[in-house]
């Protein structure tokens, strides 16, 4: 059981508006064998409660809190060492994942001995999807230039995360283009189904309200490679 358990990692900061329905957008997966690890990162509204009734109803949900804002990297990085999957996913607190993602994203890892697989995603509003025309281009050459995963569909085995020291915390944003970037510069191969099998929050998120701090660490990445 343990090798087809999914760890899904989320931390919420502010999310009470939707916060509810991202949660159970991963309860509702028809891989149901999967655990919900969700950091409260020192929120001042409604979501640690709102975390708390909803690990009522499904034992599959794990809580913490943190005691003050420490971001997005360090918390993703404390969910992973509470984890006991062998895979590990991502999902952000304002996103929503359809209920196949995780069950079509595990298929591709297991049947095609690949450690990471990401998707494309619809965008909210819009219904857009991301990557547009670039998801047909070479990830390896747009790494050099942009970050052409969306970071919320990741899923990837959870040994060759910790290999890889897992999120590098000198990274306050533009954690997982670094995460992408190194894993691509060291070989490894990324699989992105072509389905959107995310829908994408784009209006008040961290790189829209950290717009210019996400393009300094995307660009002190890209000087690092």
């Amino acid at each position: 059981m343990k090798n087809n358990l999914i760890s899904v990692i989320m931390s919420a900061y502010n999310s009470e508006e939707t916060l509810e329905e991202s949660i159970i957008s991963i309860l509702s997966q028809k891989h149901s064998n999967l655990e919900l690890l969700i950091v409260d990162d020192a929120s001042s509204d409604k979501t640690f409660y709102i975390m708390s009734q909803l690990k009522k109803t499904d034992d599959r949900i794990k809580i913490y809190k943190n005691e003050k804002n420490l971001g997005l990297t360090k918390s993703l990085n404390f969910l992973i060492s509470k984890s006991n999957g062998n895979i590990l996913a991502r999902q952000d607190s304002d996103d929503i994942s359809l209920p196949d993602r995780l069950f079509k994203q595990f298929n591709v890892i297991k049947n095609k001995n690949i450690g990471v697989c990401t998707s494309r995603a619809y965008i909210k509003k819009t219904k857009k999807k991301l990557p547009g025309f670039s998801f047909y281009l070479p990830s390896d050459m747009l790494i050099k230039y942009k970050n052409p995963f969306v970071h919320g569909t990741l899923m990837i085995e959870k040994s060759l995360m910790i290999s890889y020291g897992c999120y590098n915390e000198n990274y306050l944003y533009a954690q997982d283009y670094e995460l992408f970037y190194k894993l691509i510069k060291n070989g490894e191969k990324i699989f992105t189904i072509r389905e959107p099998l995310y829908i994408l929050n784009m209006e008040n998120n961290i790189s829209i309200k950290f717009k210019d701090e996400q393009m300094r660490y995307a660009k002190l990445v890209r000087s690092h490679y």
